[in-house]
């Protein structure tokens, strides 16, 4: 697989983040859906990737960055015909040593606290974020559960 820092110029992108967004519209409340349409992945602060197999769109994500030492995980999507085989993984991990690299201390991110989101949470969770109050902007909601990672502490070593 190889990654990518996107440009989001593709209709290929553009299609899978419009999945994106209709997945998170078919379980998410409006007032609790906070994923980012392709002008918000645009913004000079958020640096976007794409996981390929071969010319096979398998996944993307994003970070923004939300001051010098605290950014936020975004987009997580994995292709739902490569679910389970570590894009997910191999993808998160590229992501979190990059703001290694970077020198951000604090990875943060919001995700769903229904059943379809478990496998994120648990992915999160596998990789050392937990449970954190609310961010940046973000206020409580029943809908959200909020995460955080101290990358101080994180091992940047390759699997």
């Amino acid at each position: 697989m190889k990654i990518k820092i996107d440009d989001l110029s593709s209709p290929v992108i553009a299609e899978f983040l419009a999945a994106h967004l209709e997945d998170m519209r078919s379980v998410s409340p409006p007032e609790s859906k906070h994923a980012l349409d392709l002008d918000g992945l645009r913004q000079p602060d958020v640096t976007f990737w794409t996981i390929w197999d071969d010319e096979f769109l398998a996944g993307c994500g994003a970070l923004k960055r939300l001051d010098h030492q605290h950014a936020e995980l975004k987009s997580m999507r994995t292709s739902p015909l490569l679910k389970k085989r570590g894009v997910a993984s191999t993808l998160l991990r590229h992501i979190l040593q990059f703001a290694c690299e970077e020198g951000i201390e604090k990875i943060s991110l919001e995700t769903g606290s229904m059943s379809f989101f478990e496998p994120a949470r648990n992915l999160y969770s596998k990789f050392g974020f937990n449970t954190c109050p609310p961010f940046a902007d973000y206020e409580e909601d029943p809908n959200s559960e909020f995460m955080s990672i101290d990358l101080r502490k994180f091992d940047t070593t390759p699997d």
